[in-house]
């Protein structure tokens, strides 16, 4: 049986496709998994461990789109899965060629004209976007509801970097960054609370960043009174082994907390316009700080509301969380 899994982006719903991909292997292990991704967010997907092959989209171009389609073509497949649900994502799933293309109903679906690509469709049920992921399943024959996350063992030249400057102290991941400007929680509150991990809490903040992002992640330090250290350059490989050895991932809505929640990694979270219930951490020890019922913004990049939510969320609270957080750890 060959598969191919269309999920081209964004990072966290990268991620939170893995536990659909890994129920197939589960219900197939003699499956050919191939999944179609956008270059740019090819590197966590070759790190899971129930997919045979990638292929990449290299960028939004007719040559590309080509290209692309050539590579698909060279592999027969059983059926084509859709987990997108945009139109895109949706004719290259068809353009594929396989015996079958499957996706979300109508009524689930983020763009509706996906549905004529689609030779069958599932609602996709359940609140978090993991839940109708493995919900879309059930058009293949599939019903597993367990979540998990087959991602292999790394090394990382940033996390034995980080783990020779600590000198063996345990640290905690602190994610100031996101790709919308109203996911993200003030630098000089990040910095507050990476005061408290070190005093409190007895962790060194270390604090992360990506492509841009250098001046917030040099803003939450100087807020912190320096108390916080400035990670290394990190891939996803790096972030996935140093979420692995962190004793507390903080972050808002964004890809690091969900790569976080992923290796198992013990997270609080701050959320405004978007549900946590439906794309936030799923463990149950886990914590979201959350603004989502008083936010006006529901799912818009940019905040158009008299006042921004995550202004009321404050230092204290989320130090609060926190707290709570390590000791359900601890008690674990």
């Amino acid at each position: 049986m060959n598969v191919l899994v269309v999920r081209l982006g964004a990072l966290g719903d990268i991620v939170h496709a893995i536990p659909a991909i890994a129920a197939i292997r589960h219900a197939h292990p003699d499956a050919r998994i191939l999944w179609l991704v956008e270059q740019r967010h090819r590197a966590i997907v070759d790190l899971v461990t129930a997919v045979d092959r990638v292929i990449a989209l290299e960028r939004p171009s007719p040559a590309a789109w080509l290209s692309v389609m050539r590579e698909m073509r060279t592999t027969a497949y059983d059926v084509a899965i859709d987990f997108q649900g945009l139109l895109k994502s949706a004719v290259l799933a068809r353009a594929s060629g396989a015996a079958r293309v499957v996706g979300f109903s109508i009524w689930h679906l983020r763009e509706k004209t996906a549905r004529p690509f689609y030779s069958a469709s599932a609602p996709g049920e359940g609140r978090h976007v993991i839940r109708k992921n493995l919900a879309l399943l059930r058009a293949i024959g599939i019903e597993d509801d367990e979540i998990r996350f087959p991602i292999a063992p790394v090394t990382s030249p940033a996390l034995d970097a980080l783990t020779q400057r600590l000198g063996g102290r345990p640290f905690a991941i602190v994610n100031p960054g996101a790709a919308w400007p109203n996911k993200r929680w003030p630098a000089q509150c990040f910095g507050e609370l990476c005061a408290f991990l070190r005093d409190a809490a007895g962790l060194v903040p270390v604090v992360v960043w990506g492509p841009g992002e250098e001046r917030l992640a040099d803003a939450v330090i100087v807020s912190s009174a320096n108390t916080a250290l400035l990670a290394p350059p990190t891939s996803v490989p790096d972030l996935v082994a140093m979420c692995r050895a962190a004793t507390l991932v903080v972050s808002g809505d964004t890809g690091p907390l969900h790569i976080a929640t992923a290796t198992g990694a013990p997270t609080v979270s701050i959320f405004g316009p978007t549900d946590p219930a439906r794309n936030g951490p799923w463990a149950l020890e886990d914590i979201s700080v959350s603004r989502f019922d008083r936010c006006a913004c529901h799912y818009d990049r940019k905040c158009h509301a008299p006042r921004w939510c995550l202004e009321d969320v404050t230092v204290a609270e989320v130090s609060a969380a926190v707290q709570q957080r390590l000791a359900g750890r601890s008690r674990g």
